[in-house]
């Protein structure tokens, strides 16, 4: 509210309180005589002042000081309704400030500038109530009957005027109800929020002090904690400079990065054991492969010896690509414990991975010329085992293909009649001087895969009916 007229600050004393004014002091001489003379005289002499003093204005301006009362009880009113539309005004704009400061977006922005408009309808109607109150002085002794009436009128129109301006601002007052709420809530989220980031920082310092006190040196860590260290900067130096959404983003971004440190600081003595342990472990692997490659050249020499090429061709080079996998093996882990040493953990981690994988492949090969022998020796020595085997998976798809049916699905019937044949090639391929063994195995593990596949459709589509 922009003026507040000094009357209504100090408002006018009604006329019931208001002092009398005084009648000029007796002489002292007179006083003398007239308590001489005695009641009866003093009241002769006191009727005329009547008439010719202050009692002149009651008798001749009843109706005046009635339109008086009037006019002040309205000037009254009206003061009432101005000092509570400005307190509700300066209410409402500590409401459109704190909005103001968290939200910037399309609702704020309307929000204020609806209050400005109603800011404006607030001046207008102030003024009018202050030209009301300015325009007529109602402790003057000759008012009119007509001017207070007048008054009252005016004053009356300006109460009226300040309270449906009241009720807009108390309708718009409402409808910030939700832009405020959410204000308030991230404004009580941001003390705690600032306070959060800065016990995690305290906390991934002392975990990180604690590490380098163990022998670690944590660089990495500690170029991370510094990073930190303007944004704590500009936490503290507040909301009010950098805005409320900014530091509450701020103090979110700075607890889950020192709560990142804190944890991998507190977790580094366990992390170099593990790493140092890994690194005995592969080197011992590494060692026992070498060993074990060392004999896959003669299950080679037997696989030649006693099965066709086909059976065996596809492991040729085994014994080469086991010591390369193993020599790159070795040549990292070399590299790994110069990065542990270095304290460089990211890159110890990738080159144990590294190492891993490269004895998992070399596992795989070295194992993979046993096996084949150890099943050629089977099925050689025993090939209806394998044939059993198939047969028995195909039966039970056909079982399952002919449940509840009279025919089967042709799209389970084709794929399974198919599978009967490949398995009837595959038993008269093992006949001959030179049966090959290995495609024999090969193709009844794929028999057996179509056969499970279609009781998985099978109990896929049944499951679906249902």
């Amino acid at each position: 509210m922009t003026a507040t007229p000094a009357q209504s600050h100090t408002p006018s004393v009604p006329r019931a309180h208001r002092p009398r004014r005084r009648l000029p002091r007796t002489p002292a001489p007179l006083r003398d005589t007239l308590t001489l003379v005695g009641l009866p005289l003093l009241a002769a002499l006191a009727l005329p002042a009547a008439f010719a003093g202050g009692g002149t204005r009651r008798w001749f301006g009843g109706r005046a000081e009635s339109q008086r009362a009037e006019a002040q009880a309205a000037k009254d009113a009206a003061a009432a309704a101005f000092y509570e539309l400005d307190t509700a005004q300066r209410d409402l704009r500590i409401s459109i400030e704190t909005i103001t400061a968290v939200d910037d977006s399309p609702a704020a922005r309307r929000a204020v500038a609806d209050f400005d408009a109603l800011g404006r309808r607030i001046d207008e109607a102030s003024h009018r109530y202050i030209d009301a109150v300015d325009a007529h002085d109602l402790d003057r002794d000759d008012l009119e009957a007509s001017v207070a009436s007048r008054a009252r009128a005016e004053l009356t129109a300006a109460k009226e005027e300040l309270g449906r301006v009241k009720q807009e601002l108390d309708g718009f007052a409402d409808g910030l109800g939700p832009l405020l709420g959410k204000a308030e809530t991230q404004l009580a989220r941001l003390a705690p929020a600032v306070e959060r980031a800065r016990q995690a920082l305290l906390a991934a310092s002392e975990a990180l002090d604690s590490s380098r006190s163990s022998g670690l040196t944590a660089d990495d860590l500690a170029a991370r904690l510094a990073a930190l260290s303007p944004e704590l900067t500009k936490l503290n130096q507040g909301a009010g400079r950098h805005g409320v959404p900014e530091t509450l983003e701020r103090a979110e971004r700075v607890t889950r990065e020192a709560v990142a440190v804190r944890v991998e600081a507190e977790r580094l003595p366990e992390r170099a054991a593990e790493i140092d342990h890994r690194l005995v472990s592969l080197r011992t692997r590494a060692q026992a492969l070498t060993t074990r490659s060392e004999q896959v050249e003669p299950i080679l020499s037997e696989l030649r010896r006693r099965f066709t090429a086909a059976c065996w061709q596809d492991l040729q080079h085994v014994p080469d690509i086991a010591a390369e996998n193993v020599r790159q093996a070795e040549t990292k882990l070399a590299e790994a414990r110069t990065a542990r040493d270095a304290q460089r953990w990211p890159d110890a981690t990738a080159l144990l991975s590294t190492v891993r994988a490269l004895l998992n492949t070399t596992d795989e090969a070295v194992s993979a010329a046993g096996d084949r022998l150890h099943r050629l020796n089977a099925v050689q020595k025993d090939p209806q085992q394998e044939i059993d085997r198939t047969r028995f998976a195909l039966r039970d798809a056909q079982r399952l293909a002919m449940s509840g049916r009279n025919t089967p699905d042709p799209r389970h019937a084709g794929p399974l009649d198919e599978a009967v044949s490949r398995l009837d090639r595959a038993i008269a391929g093992l006949e001959g001087r030179h049966p090959d063994y290995w495609h024999f195995l090969t193709e009844t593990e794929a028999i057996r895969r179509t056969a499970a596949g279609v009781v998985g459709r099978i109990r896929e589509e049944r499951g679906a009916g249902h």
